[in-house]
């Protein structure tokens, strides 16, 4: 079994500033996301060309770090809020919410798919592969920072926390939710299927790695179970993206919208961008 030691959540301290683990565990993600969307934006040239995608990663981060905070203070730290305001606004004290980012990330793309002139589930498309690098770097992060364990069990890969022997809950999702679901994603987008089929394979894998994963991750502290002495909220709020990634594929499939090609209204948008 690996022993856990409490490592220092500052990675690098330069006066007054602090550069934390979690906070470059963010950066890695945005940066590896802005360089393959950079590498696919050049070779599909649609729906972004590779000078849009600086706007589109401005974009996604702000949805991911104002939906995030937002989401974790609303689904699991509500009674926060109502005893400290402010406490919204302290996001270097930790709590971030995937749900929440997530529908900072659609409220973003919809932003960037109105810019573009198409739909928002091409941006969709497009954008899913990328976002896996920031999901399995942040969970490295809370890894790093001591948080989000499992529960206890004998198994021979155990993380030894506090003399405890716990499963590594942080590490399976960084596992699932980074290089698993982004090979599944880059390969299946690779093959061009209809529109809206990469983001309901998003939402439909994610949901069902964290629905599982939720069954072996200690719940928060102050929710605890909501049923069933199993029920999490991670699940609950996972629950809605499993339906809705096999509706989404579902319907891409029905619709059979060629992902390949540009609506005319799109390309006539750029047309007008270039001669400008």
């Amino acid at each position: 079994m690996f022993i856990y030691t409490d490592i220092d959540p500052v990675a690098l301290q330069i006066g007054p500033l602090a550069i934390r683990w979690y906070g470059l565990m963010y950066l890695t993600g945005f940066a590896g996301g802005w360089f393959l969307a950079r590498k696919r934006a050049r070779e599909w040239g649609q729906p972004f060309t590779v000078e849009q995608i600086d706007d589109l990663l401005f974009a996604v981060a702000m949805g991911v770090i104002l939906g995030g905070r937002l989401g974790y203070m609303l689904f699991y730290g509500w009674t926060n809020i109502a005893n400290d305001p402010l406490s919204i606004l302290r996001i270097w004290e930790g709590g971030m919410s995937f749900h929440g980012g997530l529908i900072g990330v659609i409220i973003a793309l919809g932003f960037m798919a109105r810019k573009v002139g198409v739909s928002i589930f091409r941006v969709g498309d497009f954008v899913a592969p990328f976002v896996t690098i920031g999901l399995g770097a942040g969970r490295i992060g809370n890894f790093i920072n001591g948080e989000l364990w499992g529960q206890p069990t004998d198994a021979a890969w155990a993380v030894v926390v506090r003399g405890v022997a716990v499963h590594p809950s942080n590490l399976y999702e960084a596992f699932l939710e980074g290089p698993v679901l982004f090979l599944i994603l880059w390969f299946y987008s690779a093959t061009r299927p209809p529109v809206m089929a990469v983001a309901g394979m998003f939402l439909f894998c994610y949901g069902i790695f964290r629905f599982c994963v939720e069954f072996v991750r200690v719940p928060d502290a102050h929710i605890g179970y909501l049923a069933f002495d199993w029920l999490t909220m991670g699940q609950v709020l996972s629950m809605p993206m499993i339906i809705s990634g096999a509706l989404f594929i579902t319907m891409a499939y029905r619709r059979n919208e060629p992902s390949d090609v540009m609506p005319v209204a799109a390309s006539s948008v750029k047309s007008k961008r270039a001669k400008r």
